[in-house]
């Protein structure tokens, strides 16, 4: 089993990450008298029974929500809500996000929120949530105006990651994942973008050495950042590498149209030719970054018929957004990445000629 610590001083917790994981009680780090497990109409048939299984000794209810990205809302916080008010959720139980990102952004947001603050355990379900959602605390719903816009930094006190659970993912929602993994190694490690390009046939097998040491990568590069700048004042931005223009696609299109990171995807490339207009990146690396994404089957443009307008009334709303300033996280060499404050219109609009 491999384990990463999230150093957060006295709200420090681990990242447990190995095979079969769910089917061993031990994992746990306390009891709780009372747990609610939220998960979504796709993941609870496969994993509800072994999840159930951890809390034998709990009293426990579950509760479900629709799968998709459409359903990450206020109205949906509110109806999980109703449910732990009507069932006298106790501020000492547990809240448990067994799913995806969605899962868990809005798992979270409760968590925060409900009687001010109660515990929550994170189980990711899928690639994207256990190398990135489900770790550093950042909880949150969607708005029609913009994506996470509504939402607390809450971190768990645990996240269980097996990695078994990944076979019976769909392959469009693994490829999704592997976006998020290939901004960490452009954001800071260009030699784990190589050993990506050199796996990615055992990454696609989903050979369990391979998978598990890249999971292990991304929860360590994160957790590092996280103990850095719990709330993103500095160096945290950097993870939203593709992001500022993926969150664009997402709430242009309609929320679960792309998946995210699919839209982080394009975003990604969009970055990187700034980058290249600015004489950063040359046409070789920007070559091997779409080469690795295409491998992956994830887009490499925006949709056809979105143009730099499309984009703009998104972006001056991005969260990165100071003092009515866009700022862009850029990559500035191959393999590390800044904050840029300065992007100007005409370097928007060469991403689209």
């Amino acid at each position: 089993m491999h384990r990463v610590q999230v150093e957060l001083g006295d709200r420090s917790y681990p990242i447990d990450i190995a095979p079969d994981l769910l089917q061993q009680p031990a994992c746990l780090l306390r009891d709780y008298r009372q747990v609610v497990i939220i998960s979504n109409s796709t993941v609870a048939p496969l994993y509800l029974d072994s999840v159930t299984a951890l809390f034998a000794g709990s009293q426990l209810h579950t509760y479900l929500l629709p799968d998709g990205e459409a359903y990450k809302t206020l109205e949906h916080f509110g109806h999980i809500m109703t449910f732990l008010l009507e069932h006298k959720f106790p501020r000492d139980g547990l809240l448990v996000a067994l799913g995806g990102g969605v899962v868990g952004d809005i798992t979270g947001f409760v968590a925060a929120s409900y009687q001010r603050g109660v515990d929550f355990l994170q189980i990711p379900t899928t690639l994207l949530s256990q190398v990135d959602s489900s770790v550093g605390g950042k909880t949150a719903v969607n708005h029609p105006l913009g994506k996470n816009m509504i939402g607390a930094f809450k971190q768990p006190q645990q996240v269980i990651i097996d990695t078994n659970v990944l076979s019976t993912l769909p392959g469009r929602e693994f490829a999704a994942g592997m976006a998020e993994v290939i901004k960490y190694a452009l954001i800071a490690d260009a030699e784990f973008f190589s050993y990506l390009e050199q796996h990615a046939d055992a990454i696609q097998a989903l050979q369990p050495d391979v998978i598990g040491t890249m999971v292990k990568h991304c929860c360590q590069m994160k957790a590092d950042i996280v103990a850095l700048d719990e709330t993103e004042q500095g160096q945290r931005a950097l993870l939203n590498l593709g992001h500022t223009f993926g969150h664009a696609i997402e709430a242009w299109l309609g929320y679960g149209q792309w998946l995210h990171g699919e839209a982080v995807a394009a975003g990604m490339v969009m970055a990187a030719k700034v980058s290249q207009y600015r004489g950063w990146l040359q046409q070789d690396e920007l070559d091997r970054i779409c080469a690795l994404l295409q491998r992956f089957q994830l887009p490499i443009t925006a949709p056809d018929d979105m143009h730099i307008n499309d984009f703009m009334p998104y972006m001056k709303t991005d969260k990165k957004v100071r003092a009515g300033q866009m700022r862009f996280v850029l990559p500035t060499a191959f393999g590390y990445s800044e904050v840029i404050d300065d992007v100007n219109d005409i370097e928007l609009q060469s991403i689209f000629t």
